[in-house]
Order: C-alpha cells, then sequence, then structure tokens
C-alpha cells in the first residue's frame, strides 16, 4: 500500500508545470467533492494565535450547528488537556472568533451560548450574514494534479440576500450566589530565564588550562559528555570558578558525572546547568571558622553578713546588708 502510494504521488509530482521550489513544501492540490470547509488564511496564519488555538478554530468551524464545543467535550475528543484548550479558547475570544454569553432559556433555566464567527474583521465592519450554498463540483474519473489543460472549476449558485437579523435580547445577569462563574485555570506560567554561568573573579592562564583539561577528559570517566572544542571554550570560565573557590578537580569531575540522565542528549547543556546549580559557596577564611567570644558573665558571691548568694565581681556584702551598715553609720 505504501509503495503505490509513494508511486502516485511520484506522478504527481512529474505532472506539476514548471520548476519545483528547491525547499520548502510542495502542494498536491485536488479539488475537494465533499466534507471541505473553507477557512480564511487570517485564521490559519494568525500570527497572535497559538498553533492549538487555530486548531481549535479550524476544528470548530467544521462542524455543524448544535455541536458541544465546550472545554470538556474538546478534551473529551483530542489529547491535549483541558488547561491547553482553555487558554486556546481564551485567544480566540479576545481576537474575535469566539464569543460566549449567559442566557436564560424560558423555563428558567441558565445555558451558555457559543458563537464562532469564522470572519471577525466582516463582522466589525457590519457586512451582513450569508448562507453560502453548497456547490456543484464536477469531478472527473482520474484525478489528476492540475496542468495546463483547463480543468472544470466549480460554478457556485448565486447566494440569496439575507437580512441581517436584530441584535440578541441581553442575557439576564445570574446572580453569583447561584451560579458561581467557572474558573478557568490561567495558561502555563512562563520558565524563569536561564541562570548565566559562573565566572572567576580572575581567569588566570593556570586556571584556564586546568578547566580546559578537566572539561575535555570528561568523556574518560562518562562516555556521554563527548564536549567539542567550542563548548570546553565556553565553559572554562565555570570550571574556573570552582577552581578558584577552592574545588579540587576530581570533586568537580565527580559532579559533573554522576548519575546522568540516559541518554544525554545535549551533554554541554547538561556539564552547563551542573557548572551553574551545584556551585560551592568560597571558602571561608580564618576569621570566619575562629570561635565566637563568650561574653563575661558576672559571678555569684556569698554575702558576708547574712550568706546570701549575689553577683558582683569582689567578694563582700550583699545589698540589703551594705544598706543596713550604711544607716548605722
Amino acid at each position: 500500500m505504501a509503495t503505490q502510494h509513494d508511486i502516485a504521488l511520484t506522478n504527481a509530482l512529474t505532472g506539476i508545470p514548471g520548476p519545483l521550489p528547491p525547499s520548502g513544501v510542495i502542494h498536491v492540490a485536488f479539488p475537494h467533492a465533499s466534507r471541505f470547509t473553507i477557512v480564511g488564511n487570517h485564521l490559519a496564519q494568525h500570527d497572535g494565535l497559538s498553533l492549538a488555538a487555530i486548531g481549535i478554530g479550524v476544528h470548530i468551524q467544521s462542524l455543524p450547528a448544535g455541536s458541544q464545543v465546550g472545554i470538556k467535550a474538546l478534551a473529551a475528543r483530542f489529547a491535549e488537556g483541558e488547561t491547553t484548550i482553555a487558554a486556546a479558547l481564551r485567544e480566540l475570544e479576545t481576537h474575535g472568533y469566539l464569543r460566549r454569553t449567559r442566557a436564560r432559556l424560558a423555563n428558567g433555566r441558565v445555558v451558555t451560548r457559543t458563537v464562532f464567527c469564522n470572519q471577525p474583521g466582516a463582522l466589525l465592519r457590519g457586512g451582513a450574514v450569508a448562507v453560502v450554498p453548497p456547490m456543484r463540483v464536477t469531478v472527473p474519473p482520474v484525478l489528476t494534479v492540475k496542468s495546463a489543460a483547463p480543468v472544470p472549476v466549480a460554478t457556485p449558485v448565486a447566494p440569496a440576500p439575507v437580512p441581517v437579523p436584530p441584535p440578541a435580547p441581553v442575557p439576564t445577569p445570574v446572580p453569583k450566589e447561584e451560579h458561581p462563574p467557572v474558573r478557568v485555570p490561567s495558561r502555563i506560567a512562563p520558565k524563569p530565564p536561564r541562570r548565566s554561568l559562573p565566572q572567576p573573579r580572575e581567569l588566570t592562564p593556570e586556571l584556564r588550562q586546568t578547566s580546559s583539561a578537566l572539561l575535555a577528559d570528561l568523556r574518560r570517566h562518562a562516555p556521554e559528555l563527548v564536549l567539542s572544542e567550542d563548548d570546553v571554550e565556553e565553559l572554562i570560565p565555570g570550571a574556573a570558578a570552582w577552581l578558584e573557590r577552592g574545588a579540587h578537580p576530581d570533586a568537580i569531575r565527580h559532579a559533573l558525572t554522576t548519575e546522568l540522565p540516559q541518554p544525554p542528549k545535549y551533554p554541554a547543556k547538561i556539564v552547563r546547568h551542573r557548572l551553574t546549580v551545584l556551585l560551592p559557596p568560597p571558602l571561608p577564611g580564618a576569621q570566619e571558622l575562629a570561635p565566637a567570644r563568650r561574653t563575661p558573665v558576672t559571678p555569684f558571691q556569698t554575702c558576708e553578713g547574712c550568706d546570701r548568694a549575689f553577683r558582683s565581681p569582689d567578694p563582700g556584702h550583699c545589698r540589703d546588708c551594705r544598706a543596713q551598715y550604711w544607716e548605722a553609720a
């Protein structure tokens, strides 16, 4: 089956008039006879929508009226999670393709009404809503790629003008106590910026030579960590910062080669990450390691008059006994 498909594709490419582009996509286009949807390039090539939002917008546009397009329904249909689908629907709302409002039915039930507009720009310009009738297409018995010979084209039936419907009534607001709003999870927070590679205070020739040899020798201890010359040159400041802080080369080698992911796809990124996040602090000096001086404490003394204990640097009498002697004097 695959061989027949390849042969048919090769024959189709040979029928394309003119030289083929040297790179990029090559279109092999056949006219659709049924089950197709017309999608504008303003949606398919929108520079402000994510790929998930464009795909969901095209999918919603291809569905018949009355189809369920809520977050739960789309999550059950596609592999993307509810967070991604909710974010894509919000994007479509921001750019005018989708609108979700609450309306109260005659029986008092509150429902969410979803309206999808295939051309938000035409809606803002006040264009009339038109119903495009089905197209009558003559399909040849064998489909071929378009060539110099004329190909029958579809002849659309002239659509009858349809009056613009009056604006829908404004839905009655629902009390928050009875119908609390549904909280949609926010988009995934952006990743924090990557931390810069540590730099030594002074990159001396000795530090550069030792760091270069240490990084180039990693593949002897971990065959997965094969670094190019450019990678070694870029990572030299990080290894020099470790050596400047008193780290032994064996300790650096152990930190960079232990418990590697299997298989490591980007060895240089792994070494850069570990040199950055596992950087040890500078070694403390003699003053930091000296024991803290204790505050002198006044010792206890025994009163020579009443044998009461009191704090004083010298032996003698307590406060009460001294007061009695002063009164007697």
